[in-house]
Parts: structure tokens; sequence; C-alpha cells
């Protein structure tokens, strides 16, 4: 059997996940690429062999010749577009966030349990990164005892836009630390307090969160999208027992002049395209059994984020410690 599908969006991420399913994903063809701009979907699809582009992403959705959707496109379309897919019983991988409105993500996952199955995985793919499904597994084989702290940054040579803020950093950039945390950890936040130091020039200063968990342990999460010098997620995870800490992957050295040196990336892309390709794999095997991966995330997942972002912006804003509040959790996602 061959997945057809579709990806909505012709950006940097939707020609990444073009390049994979059409390259990476035996049983998968890649059937249309969906983009506004109909040169830059034709541009994608000609340069990964797509059978055809679209320029309406709910008409493409619907498509009959379409098995599965991989949204894309920008962030304010994901939450309208998967309850599109739901809809017509379309299994969708969505690139985060599910919405940056918790409200959002509520509307999502009801429409999901109205359907009875679970047909969204969203795409916080540094689940499937291999540094941070070792530290999980080293916490989980009980080598580091109870878990006390896990300390986080993820630096980016400069913003996206100019117009790029503090409160975006948490809501943009933060929600992968917010997802990943929950993930090695496994447990909720109960609280959140943001800080921002003062910058010399215009451009934005790197926001740092502390948030505790349900669980009595302390995280802390810098943000610096201005960090100049390269792109730099780290993280340790520090236990009653030891500690364990992931590593830039450099696979080079250069030693040269009196000085030793090693490269980053410039940004995400190739640091976690391996994890895409689990991520997007695990995905196909979830459209081909419908049953929904172990690692991925769910529109439980993509609502907690959003709930924690949004708690975040108002400690930022506010300068005090904002509680965590979320609903219950449905069964559904239990």
């Amino acid at each position: 059997m061959t997945i057809r599908i579709a990806v909505i969006g012709a950006g940097l991420m939707g020609a990444d996940h073009a390049k994979i399913v059409a390259e990476e994903l035996p049983g998968a063809t890649l059937q249309l690429v969906c983009d506004m701009d109909d040169q830059r979907a034709r541009r994608v699809a000609d340069a990964c062999g797509a059978f055809d582009i679209a320029t309406d992403p709910k008409g493409a959705i619907a498509r009959q010749d379409v098995d599965a959707v991989i949204i894309a496109s920008p962030d304010f379309t994901h939450a309208p577009l998967s309850m599109a897919c739901i809809a017509v019983g379309k299994r969708v991988l969505c690139e985060k966030p599910l919405s940056q409105s918790s409200a959002d993500c509520i509307a999502v996952m009801e429409t999901e349990q109205k359907a009875g199955a679970k047909f969204v995985q969203l795409g916080f793919m540094r689940r499937y990164d291999q540094s941070y499904q070792e530290m999980k597994q080293t916490l989980d084989d009980g080598h580091l005892g109870r878990a006390l702290m896990m300390h986080n940054f993820h630096r980016n040579v400069e913003t996206p836009a100019a117009d790029f803020t503090g409160a975006m950093a948490i809501t943009n950039s933060a929600p992968h630390e917010f997802d990943v945390v929950r993930y090695v950890l496994g447990t909720e936040y109960a609280s959140i307090s943001a800080f921002q130091p003062r910058r010399s020039d215009a451009r934005v200063a790197p926001v740092v969160m502390v948030l505790e968990t349900v669980d009595g342990q302390l995280v802390n999460i810098e943000i610096n999208n201005n960090a100049a010098y390269g792109y730099d997620v780290r993280a340790e995870l520090i236990g009653e027992r030891g500690a364990v800490a992931t590593n830039n992957v450099a696979y080079t050295r250069r030693e040269s002049a009196l000085a030793q040196s090693t490269s980053y990336d410039a940004d995400w892309r190739t640091r976690y395209y391996d994890a895409y390709r689990r991520q997007n794999r695990d995905f196909l095997r979830f459209v081909m059994t419908g049953e929904f991966p172990m690692t991925a995330s769910d529109c439980w997942d993509g609502y907690c984020a959003a709930t924690v972002a949004e708690a975040g912006v108002r400690a930022l804003k506010e300068a005090r410690r904002a509680p965590v509040q979320m609903i219950a959790k449905p069964e559904f996602y239990a």
C-alpha cells in the first residue's frame, strides 16, 4: 500500500518535509504540494517530484487522491487545518504549535474526541532526537535517582524578524523546551517565572524562565534569539545520584594558528534532520496502522505547551510568578 501525502506550506519546513516524504519514506508518495504562492509550490514540487500542486489548503485536504497530510503552513492555520483533516477522516502531522491559543487547542481536542480516534500527530520533533531519548532512558532506567533539576538553553544566530519580542520567544521558540522537558521528566508544570536582561542595542534580549513542576522539580530555560555565534541547543538533567547532558554534534575539529575550534549549525534544520526523519516515519506507520506512536506528541501535548506559554507571557509582562492552570486531562488522551 502506498500512502499519498499532501504537504501544506512550501516554506522552509514544508520543503524539508516534502524532501523527506520523497526520499526517506518507503511506502509514501508525495502527492501534492500546496501553497498560496503557486510558484513557490511549483518549485518545491518540481524539486521533490510531487505529482501535483494546489493553492487551496482545504481543497487539497479534501482531495480523493490524498490519504494523509503534513501541515507546515503559518502557525495561525494549524488548528483550523487540523480540524479540516479530522472532518474528512485523514491523519495529519501538524508542525508545532497546534495553536498559540490554548482555547483553540481545546477546540481541536474536542473535534478529535467527537471523531472517536486520534488523527493529529504534533511536530515536537525533539522527542525523536537521540540525545533527548538517551537522556530520558537514563532517567527511566534509574541511573540518576529522582530527577531534581533540568537546565536548558536554546540559542539562535538572530531573530527571524526585526519586530521579534520577548513574548514571541516564549510562544514561538520555548514550546520545544516546554514539550521535551515534559516528555523527559514525565510531569506537568505548576508555575512559571520569566525574566529578561537588558541589551545595549535594540535587539530582543534573552528570556530566562524558571518553571516548577507538580512533582517539585525545577526547570530553567534560556531562549536567546540573538546569540550571534550559531544555533546551539543543549540540556542537562540533574538527579539525586548523577547527571546527564546532551552534547553539541560536531563531526570534525579544526586545529590551526595555536587554536582549536568546532563549528555550529546555522539553524535547526541540520541539527534535527534525523529527528524529523524518525518523526515522519512514525507518522507514516500511524497512517498505515491507526496506532498512535508512543513517542509522538498529540493534541493534549499541544494544549499543554500553549497553556505554559500563555502563563509565561503573563509572568514576563507582569514581572511575577504565574501559575500554570490547565483543564483536567481528558481520558481520551490518557
